[in-house]
């Protein structure tokens, strides 16, 4: 598992938009930005999710994340975020996302705050998951945002 560069990241959406539609749905898996700066959970997150079917962009760094979503022709399909990071948290970062997306779906982890974080927030995650979390529990929820 390696960290996607912006470049790959990039080309990858970009790829995704000159694929074909059938029946509403593109023809490339559904694109998932990951954030989270502690290595090993996004490289579990990686592993969760590659197999999954989905095409995932991981950051460590949540400000080259939201730097990366601005300069993305098209947003991922769920972005995926840890709460607590250095630099920007991740409520921070959704707030960013849905300035420039507001149909951004998002997903807030965490394992240090529960959703209380975001109650008085007028921009809230569209799920919350504590860490640990269930493996199939991840699938489940970024599925279900996409279905939406």
């Amino acid at each position: 598992m390696r960290l996607l560069s912006a470049q790959e990241c990039v080309w990858m959406v970009n790829s995704r938009m000159s694929q074909p539609e059938s029946n509403g749905v593109a023809g490339s898996p559904p694109t998932i930005f990951v954030v989270d700066d502690e290595q090993m959970l996004l490289d579990l997150a990686g592993m969760i999710l590659e197999p999954a079917g989905f095409q995932v962009c991981l950051f460590i760094d949540p400000q080259k994340a939201l730097a990366e979503y601005v300069a993305a022709p098209s947003p991922p399909d769920v972005l995926v975020t840890d709460y607590a990071m250095a630099g920007m948290n991740g409520m921070e970062l959704i707030r960013e996302c849905k300035r420039v997306n507001p149909r951004q779906k998002t997903i807030l982890l965490s394992g240090t705050v529960d959703e209380s974080i975001y109650n008085r927030s007028a921009v809230k995650p569209d799920h919350f998951l504590a860490k640990p979390y269930q493996i199939n529990k991840l699938v489940e929820v970024i599925h279900s945002l996409i279905a939406e």
